[in-house]
């Protein structure tokens, strides 16, 4: 097939030609965001098998995802006329089943096992813990299921891990019958695919040896992505002189969260000696501000190995930064300019909106709901659909209406409190015979099953009577404690998100009881319905309409890590503020900085033509107001490549406090009572001011008490952290 060849070549750029072309060799190719990895990649196997120094079944090549392998199997298809059925093109996970269904006697699989995805793992753990007769409020099966696949990604099993306690013991004995029921039954999980195979290659020379000298070149694909037992079995594969064409980029490894080891490349340069590694700088996607402003930001990450992207298609335009009062004006102006772009011919479809947290989506489906504007969340669920969304609403119904079924259906037993699936089958049964709703069939029960269902008809009781008179927000707040959702969440290892979510819930019901104050009509709304009952309909009503269909043309909301390997004409990047993005915890260790960073790199370079970046003075937060300092990444970014919308820094904005519930105490890290620097001081200093101290940097002032020679603030210096300043002493000027 050599008269293929140089048809292969045509349109690659100098850079991409010299990675296609190497000889036999290990490689590292740097390919940056945009600049056309896939093509490489794929062109480098059809250049291998054109110029015959490997056949289509001499090569491995591993992608993170199903749709990559396809999509270069669809192109390789294009490029030569050769039957790539049989190639060994896949995930990690796919080829590793594959080599264990080849090899399942030797592996000690049945020949039929099965793969547990992770929900049928969790029922395979909840199944043992009670087989077992082992408390699953001590020895959670979600947490059980993290550290199980945490270790087997390590490539350790149960006898590997050492104990320290009684608790890991018992964890190790779980995670020990865990395996052993799994071989019982014949079904492996997905972590277990990939360690399984690691260790039939491991002791099994001839089967080792083998594939060693099948596979001459393997090729990887978003290399950065790797975990260490990922990279041992290439390594292993590799032994026997196979080359390894690794391609990544160092800037775009965001997944530390699931094992990614972004030393990982370093390594692979180090390990296999390789002297010339390729960068692949020239982008394709991103006009040149943009580029200038990623390799701005990312510059500052100490340990990378280097590159600078550039584009020749021009510096395009400026990037625009908006800076709101408050997070529910950041988006309301994010709207404003998407119908604008609208109206100019930009496609709602190409525009996204980027957030760090999931909890963000919040105010900003809110905002596209009132204006009438077509969304899609990409890659998770719109705020009101959340599974612990859900929950915490179905116990608010409960509440507002404690015959409500569907919503007693749903938490009678979330969290779990001992209420099988026999006593509610009888319940439904003596509800059904009475005419009645399940919760008014409970006083009719006997035995064990009543005891259990009473119990929990005096929790919702008893949640009604203590949120009697409180005032909306602080109904949410009382909820979340009293259900256990905030326990049950909180216990998760990835529970996080969920915990957010559930505070941002809070911050929903404040925001909901503020909008009905300002509407004339509250006052006949009240007399109409309680405030819970308002905002129970109001979260059905945004739950349940407004979601756009997959043909239609729908701004698109996505966290940052779920717009990794997407792009758009146009990139809102919102919430730019120290605590949010970069997230709080990451600003306790150099490595999590150069994370959230990375995330900022990804983020930025989503966009094609157009890019803005917003933050807000001030953002409710676990339904309290919060004062915030702009993004260092803001201050990362050359000024030049900057167009503000909003007067930079504006420090002659006055904040007014505004009280988190009215019974609530006041908090020193969220102000929300009056104080005295709600008006200027004799210093030019006003709460939400940005400052500026010798020592501590730049900060805000969030709090203040006392006057003349006894007046201090509270100034949040970011990663300084929050400090308390006598004025009488502190050098604070307006920064």
């Amino acid at each position: 097939m050599p008269s293929a060849t140089p048809q292969l070549l045509t349109g690659l750029n100098p850079e991409q030609l010299a990675a296609v072309t190497l000889p036999p060799q290990h490689a590292l190719i740097l390919a940056g965001a945009g600049s056309g990895k896939t093509r490489v990649l794929t062109t480098r196997i059809a250049w291998l098998i054109s110029t015959s120094q490997a056949g289509p079944h001499g090569i491995l090549a591993v992608t993170f995802t199903n749709k990559a392998a396809k999509e270069m199997l669809t192109r390789l298809s294009a490029m030569l006329p050769i039957n790539t059925r049989g190639m060994w093109i896949g995930t990690f996970h796919g080829l590793c089943n594959r080599l264990l269904r080849a090899h399942y006697v030797e592996a000690g699989l049945p020949q039929l096992f099965q793969i547990l995805d992770q929900a049928d793992q969790l029922s395979a753990i909840k199944r043992l813990l009670k087989s077992l007769n082992v408390d699953d409020e001590k020895f959670q099966p979600r947490e059980l299921q993290h550290f199980i696949n945490a270790q087997k990604e390590q490539g350790a099993r149960a006898s590997a891990v050492e104990a320290w306690d009684d608790f890991s013991r018992k964890r190790l004995e779980l995670y020990d019958a865990y395996e052993q029921q799994c071989q019982r039954e014949g079904v492996v999980d997905f972590a277990e695919l990939l360690l399984r195979s690691f260790e039939l290659l491991s002791r099994n020379e001839i089967l080792c040896r083998h594939y060693q000298q099948r596979f001459r070149h393997i090729l990887v694909d978003e290399f950065q992505d790797t975990n260490r037992l990922q990279y041992r079995w290439l390594k292993l594969l590799a032994g026997g002189g196979a080359c390894i064409f690794g391609v990544g980029d160092d800037d775009q490894s965001i997944y530390a969260f699931r094992g990614a080891e972004v030393g990982n490349m370093r390594d692979l340069e180090r390990e296999f000696k390789i002297a010339n590694v390729i960068r692949l700088e020239q982008n394709y996607r991103s006009h040149g501000n943009i580029l200038d402003a990623a390799n701005a930001i990312i510059k500052n990450n100490q340990s990378r190995l280097g590159k600078n992207l550039w584009t020749d298609a021009g510096s395009g335009e400026p990037i625009r930064v908006s800076e709101a009062l408050s997070d529910i004006d950041e988006a309301r102006w994010i709207v404003e300019e998407i119908k604008a772009l609208s109206r100019d011919g930009h496609a709602r479809s190409e525009c996204a909106l980027l957030y760090r947290s999931n909890a963000q989506s919040r105010v900003l489906e809110h905002a596209l709901f009132n204006a009438g504007l077509p969304y899609r969340v990409y890659g998770g669920l719109r705020f009101f659909e959340r599974q612990e969304i859900k929950h915490a609403l179905a116990y608010l119904r409960l509440i507002a209406n404690p015959d409500d079924d569907t919503a007693f259906a749903r938490v009678v037993n979330f969290p779990t409190r001992g209420i099988g699936a026999r006593s509610l089958e009888q319940l439904a049964d003596l509800a059904k015979a009475q005419q009645c709703s399940l919760h008014a069939a409970i006083g009719q029960l006997t035995g064990k099953a009543q005891a259990s269902l009473a119990s929990f008809a005096q929790l919702i009781v008893k949640m009604r009577e203590g949120s009697s008179d409180l005032p909306l927000p602080e109904v949410v707040d009382h909820v979340l404690d009293l259900s256990g959702l905030r326990e049950h969440y909180r216990n998760e290892k990835e529970g996080q998100d969920r915990l957010a979510n559930l505070d941002e819930l809070i911050s929903a019901a404040a925001n909901f009881i503020m909008e009905e104050n300002r509407h004339e009509n509250s006052a006949a709304n009240a007399a109409e319905q309680t405030d819970l009952a308002a905002f129970l309909a109001h979260a059905a009503l945004e739950a349940g309409e407004h979601q756009a269909g997959d043909s239609d043309d729908a701004v698109q909301l996505m966290t940052v890590h779920s717009a990794k390997g997407l792009e758009f004409n146009v990139v809102f990047i919102s919430g730019l503020e120290e605590g949010l993005f970069p997230h709080e915890q990451s600003q306790l260790e150099e490595k999590g900085l150069e994370e959230e960073r990375r995330l900022m790199y990804v983020a930025v370079t989503r966009a094609r033509q157009r890019l803005y970046l917003s933050f807000a003075q001030t953002r409710m937060l676990h339904g309290q107001t919060r004062y915030n300092l702009a993004s260092r990444f803001l201050e990362e970014i050359p000024p030049s490549l900057l167009k503000w919308l909003t007067p930079k820094a504006r420090n002659d904005f006055v904040a007014q406090p505004k009280a988190r519930y009215a019974s609530a105490p006041a908090s020193p890290a969220m102000p929300h009572q009056p104080h005295s620097l709600q008006r200027e001081n004799e210093n030019g200093l006003r709460v939400g001011q940005n400052v500026r101290h010798t020592k501590f940097g730049v900060g805000v002032i969030v709090n203040a008490e006392g006057s003349g020679m006894d007046a201090r603030v509270q100034v949040n210096f970011g990663h300084a952290g929050m400090k308390w300043l006598a004025l009488s002493v502190a050098k604070l000027t307006p920064a």
